[in-house]
């Protein structure tokens, strides 16, 4: 029976980086996946929809090329069927660069699914598909998330889609009724609101996208208010019937009509089939606890991406893999979540790092808040005609900036800027020194430490 020195269940962003940098530091290295390399994230998830939400941006363009200077003879069209092929040939090639990247450092790859089977003369076994048997000295865990499906009366009838559905349609509906108003069903709302959909959209919650900065959130709600989406918040799904969605809002009743609804309710860590017990893997809340080298209580046993339930984003999956495979070989690393960045890919983009205001006033933390529309800036004025948006920094005491918000294009690309500033603990004043290329929207950033 072969040895590994690690094996890794899961090839999503933390598996698959993971499995690279291993064996590119010598480790004998197996990677297990059940499905698709590249999980749910480049499956289902991140890129597909990123590839559709651009067709849907391009498509926003055309229809406003007139206010540019530019003609578009006839009204703008779009073939579902070839946005759903150009997204999957996307999908396709980058799950093919994942393989040779794997193949390239000798990664042996398994598509089965495996579990933990205990231990065996300072070796953890590992089982897939019920059958073949493998032994490795240390495991990382990688199995991310799945979509949560809430008891709502009637919904097994419904029809409903998830975002994997949604992803894979090729018939446009003419209105679509929304459950859940976080990121990804924002995302699906730009986007058939492009397609020219009736989308209404349900959150419990008093205001959309969850922990994103709330003003900037109602700034992009309001503006996609206009464009014809109809928002239901602080509103509770009690049931569906006939088509209809059966909502409750400070005690009343009333129905919101779709012919087709969209679940977009949360995302939960995959556990049950890895057998935990096994190796007596301890739990925080509903996924796998680890400490900041992303050990869990098995001190040969790691985790790292969504079945921490930390943070579920593909990039913090990669960093977490990375500190992973750092401290088993012996590397000085260790994982750091202040400034983890997170993107709404709407058209306009909204974006965030670091701590919001609603977050510090809601622990009594002294900070002052610095802001400016994004109008601020000449290249933004340029390219967004008739548009706006907000740059908003987070500022504590000691003048370190801890945290940035910020709505219009390309806040996505921008906001990483940000983030360096607070993980590397820049004051104000150090990084009004900083020296931005004129012009750029990213120039926003640099004027709002003026404010």
């Amino acid at each position: 029976m072969t040895l590994y020195d690690i094996a890794i269940i899961g090839g999503g962003p933390a598996g698959y980086t993971a499995a690279e940098r291993a064996a590119a530091n010598g480790m004998k290295t197996i990677l297990f996946e059940k499905n698709a390399l590249g999980g749910v994230c480049l499956n289902e998830g991140c890129i597909p929809t990123k590839t559709l939400l651009y067709s849907a941006k391009t498509l926003d363009s055309a229809k406003s090329a007139a206010k540019y200077g530019i003609t578009v003879e006839g009204q703008p069209s779009y073939d579902l069927n070839k946005i759903i092929a150009r997204k999957q040939k996307t999908v396709r090639k980058l799950v093919a660069g994942i393989k040779q990247r794997l193949a390239a450092h000798e990664v042996e790859i398994v598509n089965q699914e495996a579990h933990l089977e205990g231990e065996d003369e300072n070796q953890n076994i590992i089982i897939a598909s019920d059958t073949e048997t493998y032994k490795t000295k240390y495991v990382l865990l990688c199995t991310g998330s799945e979509t949560i499906i809430p008891p709502i009366k009637g919904l097994d009838e419904s029809g409903y889609w998830t975002s994997k559905e949604a992803l894979d349609n090729k018939e446009v509906p003419q209105s679509l009724a929304i459950i859940g108003g976080g990121v990804i069903g924002i995302e699906f709302a730009s986007f058939f609101n492009s397609l020219g959909v009736k989308v209404s959209v349900i959150e419990m919650l008093p205001e959309i996208l969850g922990n994103m900065d709330k003003e900037l959130s109602a700034m992009l709600r309001a503006e996609y208010t206009k464009r014809g989406i109809d928002f239901h918040i602080d509103t509770k799904v009690t049931e569906i019937k006939d088509g209809h969605v059966i909502v409750e809002k400070d005690g009343q009743p009333s129905t919101v009509e779709a012919a087709q609804i969209l679940l977009s309710t949360g995302r939960r860590p995959v556990t049950s089939t890895l057998n935990l017990e096994k190796l007596n893997i301890e739990m925080f809340r509903n996924g796998v606890k680890v400490d900041e080298f992303m050990r869990t209580s098995h001190p040969f046993v790691y985790a790292c991406g969504d079945i921490t339930g930390h943070s579920l984003l593909a990039h913090t999956a990669v960093r977490e893999g990375e500190v992973a495979i750092n401290h088993i070989a012996g590397k000085a690393d260790n994982m750091s979540y202040k400034a983890i960045p997170g993107v709404v890919y709407t058209n306009p983009e909204i974006a965030g790092v670091g701590q919001t205001e609603e977050e510090l006033s809601a622990k009594g933390i002294s900070h002052k808040v610095l802001k400016l529309p994004m109008a601020y800036s000449g290249r933004f004025v340029a390219e967004n005609e008739l548009g706006n948006g907000m740059c908003k920094l987070i500022i504590a005491e000691d003048d370190k900036i801890i945290g940035c918000h910020m709505l219009g294009n390309p806040a996505s690309e921008l906001i990483v800027i940000a983030g360096i500033a607070i993980e590397k603990g820049f004051t104000v004043d150090e990084f009004r020194k900083i020296v931005f290329p004129h012009p750029t929207v990213g120039e926003i950033i640099h004027e709002t430490l003026f404010a």
